[in-house]
Order: structure tokens, then sequence, then C-alpha cells
């Protein structure tokens, strides 16, 4: 059987909106095959099942946010000031309450991780890999001078990490834009502002 043509990166963010939205088990393929256009025949041949499709649609996750990471530090700004519009972008995110703007890494963690090796091995990978980029961004930005820890490059990309991924978390329960925007602010305070070197 010859494959079905689409655009496979249109098909996967729009899988990824579907199960944004609902999350995996409760995402139909009826669901899928409304948000994506294709047929079920076509599904199943591109991608096998829903499984699949999930397992496509997170490496195309983890692509479109790497991308979007060093998109940010690409910018001719100072690391700190590069730092604090991912985090704002990020908080706009949460604020927003917009499904399609959810991480889904977070809900594929909470929903599969434990029954799913292959989905916790992706995501494992995928935090492995954020924490490099952040890494040798803080350190790159220590080395500039714009930073001065004791901490090493490692530990505040951590720090930052587990911070984001708090602060996804808390704003299911409290999307309030003056709690998420003061958390983000401590976030900031203690993985930057805290470390600028004196001039």
């Amino acid at each position: 059987m010859r494959n079905a043509e689409f655009d496979r990166q249109q098909v996967l963010r729009q899988a990824m909106a579907a199960f944004m939205a609902k999350g995996y088990t409760k995402t139909s393929m009826q669901d899928l095959t409304k948000a994506t256009g294709l047929h079920p025949g076509s599904i199943y041949c591109a991608f096998e099942n829903k499984r699949g499709l999930l397992l496509a649609a997170l490496e195309q996750y983890v692509e479109d946010r790497n991308s979007e990471l060093m998109g940010f530090f690409s910018q001719p700004q100072p690391f700190c000031k590069q730092l604090k519009t991912y985090l704002d972008k990020i908080v706009g995110d949460c604020i927003s309450c917009d499904a399609t703007k959810a991480c889904l890494l977070t809900k594929a963690l909470n929903e599969l991780s434990e029954q799913d090796e292959e989905v916790r091995l992706i995501i494992n990978q995928y935090l492995t890999n954020w924490h490099q980029i952040l890494a040798n961004n803080y350190q790159l930005a220590m080395d500039k001078g714009e930073l001065c820890s004791t901490q090493s490059s490692m530990a505040l990309a951590r720090y930052f990490t587990m911070g984001i991924y708090g602060l996804r978390t808390f704003a299911h329960c409290h999307p309030e834009p003056e709690i998420l925007n003061s958390l983000a602010r401590q976030l900031y305070h203690d993985t930057c502002l805290t470390h600028i070197a004196e001039n």
C-alpha cells in the first residue's frame, strides 16, 4: 500500500494539539482524524496506531521546543535578558489557559511514563538535551562575566528546569496571572538576578 501524501510536520502539530487538549487516553481516533484531516487508514498506514502517532508527535514537539529555545538564545542580548524573555513566554502560555500551549511532555509524563518505557526515554532524552542547552548558555554568560555564581552552570540549568515544570503544573490549579508572574519573578531572581556580576 502506498503511503498517503501529507505534510507530516503539520499533521504532527495538529495531533499534538489534540493530545494536549484531552490527554492520550481520552483522545480518540475520531478526535485525531478530525484534528489532522487524515482518514483512519492513513493514520494507521503512516503511524501504525494511536501510540505510534503520539511517539511521532512527541518527537516533533521536542524538535519544535528545542528550536524555540535556541531561537531565544540566538538574539543579540545579554543572557539574562534572553532568559527573562523566554520565561515571560512560558508564563504567557500558562496564563492563556489555551490547551494547545500546554506542555505535551508534562501530559505524557504524568499519564504514561510508568506504563510506557519508550515514552519515558523520549522525555528523559529531551530533558537531558534541554539541560545541556541551558547549561551551555549559563556557562557562556559566566565566561563573559555576565553571571557570577558559586553554583555550576548545570545546577542552575536544572533548577531553572524544575521551576519551569513546577510553574506549568501549578498553573493547572492556580492560573491567576498575579501568582504565576510572582513565581516566575522569583525563579528568575534565583537563577539570574542574584548572580549578576558586578561591574
